[in-house]
């Protein structure tokens, strides 16, 4: 049970830090905190929870959204008419952005790495539907997306528009404001329902959500401990990139606050082929909560991050944790990309 003293005390700061985060709402919340109760009988002793980010309910979910509903406010805080951003081409991020990009009324530019690929499928299908104007780098390192966006915006200013730059993956300090709003939100969701979680399980692509949930935990003085799963770069690179980030949010905030690498762990080993690229463990991981719960993990993200989870659970990184809050952030429309054979759609037989 969470001390109603110190309830009081963290509400005070919710209401007083929220109010300094410029936003415009997009989807309806709280999201559900779901017990997972046929999968945690499976784990033993580790009761398994979900915060379903996935069903945010805008722009196909998932909880890109909460950074952008922040970055959206400030860009029409600064009269920009058009966004701009980039990933690769099943990019949760970019999907949002287009559907953010339209309701604002405004245009939107997706810049991906690589070439354009032989099918239109998963988020991609979704983003060219929002009908965002689409250029690739042609190059298939993913920094390439990085000097690219600059490009657009350079040529956006020189046709006369008023474009905002959103960097690759929306990890910027304004998103991740986003982020620790979504702290906020589940810590009055476990107020009111009587729950101390131990650990939050965490996906870990670009950065943003993870800085977020660091500032936000230290915001509020919580003790849950964070295990997050790279599934895009190495974890000490990962670590800086959150590290920095969240001292970036920090100031926005009139913090004096530094966060180091050493703040924001992150475990590898589950980024299989590399980013994007399903793996084997990832499928394992979706099946198993797809049979057990009903629920559909992605294979970009939370399969990963879930395979993770599943790995420390065998190898006893949890055995001194009994409640657990796996955030699962979304990214569905990945799982309808390909021909699904990395599913080994040969096991899911009855």
């Amino acid at each position: 049970m969470i001390p109603e003293s110190e309830s009081f005390h963290r509400i005070a700061v919710i209401e007083h830090i929220t109010r300094q985060i410029p936003r415009h709402i997009l989807a309806h919340y709280p999201t559900p905190l779901m017990r997972a109760k046929r999968l945690t009988e499976t784990l033993g002793d580790t009761e398994l929870w979900f915060k379903r980010d996935d069903l945010i309910s805008f722009g196909l979910g998932g909880n890109k959204i909460r950074g952008l509903e922040v970055i959206l406010a400030d860009a029409w805080s600064q009269n920009a008419d058009c966004l701009i951003t980039g990933a690769g081409v099943q990019s949760n991020h970019v999907r949002a952005t287009a559907a953010v990009a339209v309701y604002a009324g405004m245009g939107c530019t997706a810049v991906y790495w690589g070439k354009s690929p032989a099918t239109v499928d998963g988020n991609y299908r979704v983003t060219k539907m929002l009908n965002a104007g689409i250029r690739f780098t042609g190059d298939n390192d993913r920094v390439s997306v990085d000097s690219y966006i600059h490009r657009v915006e350079a040529e956006l200013c020189e046709l006369g528009y008023r474009p905002y730059a959103i960097p690759r993956g929306g990890a910027c300090a304004m998103g991740v404001l986003g982020h620790v709003l979504a702290v906020f939100e589940l810590y009055q969701q476990c107020f009111a329902q009587g729950l101390e979680p131990d650990v939050i399980v965490l996906a870990v692509g670009s950065g943003g959500t993870y800085a977020g949930w660091l500032l936000g935990l230290r915001l509020l003085n919580l003790s849950w401990k964070m295990q997050c799963y790279t599934v895009s770069r190495e974890p000490e690179q990962v670590s800086q990139q959150v590290a920095d980030l969240a001292t970036e949010a920090a100031a926005l905030l009139k913090l004096d606050w530094t966060f180091k690498a050493a703040d924001a762990p992150v475990h590898g080993g589950f980024i299989g082929q590399g980013y994007g690229i399903p793996s084997p463990e990832a499928a394992e991981a979706i099946r198993l909560v797809g049979r057990t719960e009903g629920i559909l993990l992605d294979p970009v993200y939370t399969g990963k991050a879930m395979a993770g989870f599943l790995h420390g659970l065998r190898n006893k990184l949890y055995d001194d944790y009994q409640r657990i809050v796996f955030v699962h952030t979304g990214g569905e429309p990945a799982f309808f990309a390909g021909n699904g054979d990395w599913l080994n759609t040969d096991l899911l037989a009855v």
